[in-house]
């Protein structure tokens, strides 16, 4: 059990060091996301032969469903008893922290940027008693008050200037409670799928959601919305933009995300 924020960071790395069989998260993305980070030190992975698994108990559990990790714990335990480990990729995000100074942090699922950070803020300041609910009444909220910003966005080495509705930067599949942005995502093969959603008004974002929930929100080549792939994502912008890393907003734009391929090994099902 843990008592404070990044507490769980703190006892993974402890365990890393000692390169103690399996460090099971117990709980949703965020605590998956604070052992995540006890892998890594000063941006690079700590040497070892410690595996990641995950029991999940959270609000949202999306990362779970790209890897098709079971809800029930019984079979959850067998996994992480007689699952197979595999490398997967993980994010490292550089970005401005809350009091202004340059901060690290590395993500395993998805980084998102505008509408989808601050739904993921409203979820972290509200009740998340409500479960995959939640979500759905922050999403309401932030789109009600939302107004899309200009960014820059740097995918390898093509820059694109757009007023954005979200920026996402995707590992994995599903955010926001069970929404598969990222369809085609793969945590395995050495790139994030970049998914800039520009100047889309609420109503369409509204008609949207059903699409973006099953993931055929691409199929429509709709030219607001652009998929593409890269290794190293820079974002600015002259406003103030969240940066949500796998559910947590730890800090603002500008932001640096680069992929690390095969950084950590984790026992998914067979």
């Amino acid at each position: 059990m843990t008592t404070r924020a990044l507490e769980a960071t703190e006892i993974a790395q402890t365990a890393v060091r000692q390169s103690r069989p399996v460090v099971v998260a117990v709980g949703g993305d965020g605590t998956l996301n604070e052992v995540l980070n006890g892998f890594f030190h000063n941006g690079a992975p700590i040497p070892t032969t410690t595996k990641l698994a995950m029991l999940p108990l959270g609000t949202g559990g999306d990362f779970r469903r790209t890897l098709r990790i079971p809800l029930d714990p019984k079979e959850a335990v067998q996994v992480i008893k007689a699952g197979t480990p595999r490398r997967l990729d993980a994010g490292c995000a550089t970005y401005q922290a809350n009091d202004g100074s340059t901060a690290v942090r590395h993500f395993i699922n998805i980084a998102d940027l505008g509408l989808s950070s601050v739904v993921a803020h409203r979820v972290n300041t509200g009740s998340k008693r409500l479960g995959a609910a939640a979500f759905t009444l922050a999403s309401g909220l932030a789109l009600l008050g939302w107004k899309n910003q200009p960014m820059t966005v740097v995918v390898d080495s093509n820059q694109f200037d757009l007023v954005a509705q979200q920026v996402v930067i995707a590992n994995c599949q599903y955010y926001g409670g069970g929404m598969r942005m990222a369809p085609s995502a793969k945590p395995t093969d050495g790139v994030f799928d970049v998914i800039l959603i520009g100047n889309v008004g609420k109503i369409e974002t509204a008609r949207k959601l059903g699409s973006i929930r099953n993931g055929t929100h691409l199929d429509d080549h709709n030219p607001k919305i652009q998929l593409m792939y890269g290794k190293r994502i820079s974002v600015a912008s002259k406003a103030r933009v969240l940066v949500d890393l796998d559910g947590e907003t730890p800090g603002t734009l500008p932001a640096l995300f680069e992929i690390q391929p095969g950084a950590i090994e984790f026992i998914a099902p067979v």
